[in-house]
């Protein structure tokens, strides 16, 4: 497929002599992909689930003798 009077040929060879330039380019995209999964905060804890299964699994008072 002709781009411009380009061929695929001329294409790749364009490519490979800025190959250094092309290199740089994804390792910062690589270091920055890394470098945001280092600073992300960690999840916080789901409180109102854990009340939640905590109160169907028995951990706190038992509501039955609460209610006589």
């Amino acid at each position: 497929m002709l781009i411009y009077g380009n061929t695929p040929r001329d294409i790749r060879q364009m490519i490979w002599r800025r190959k250094y330039k092309l290199i740089a380019i994804l390792a910062v995209i690589a270091v920055a992909v890394m470098l945001m999964g280092c600073s992300t905060k960690p999840k916080q804890e789901l409180k109102a689930l854990d009340r939640f299964w905590d109160a169907l699994g028995g951990k706190t008072t038992n509501l039955i003798d609460k209610v006589r």
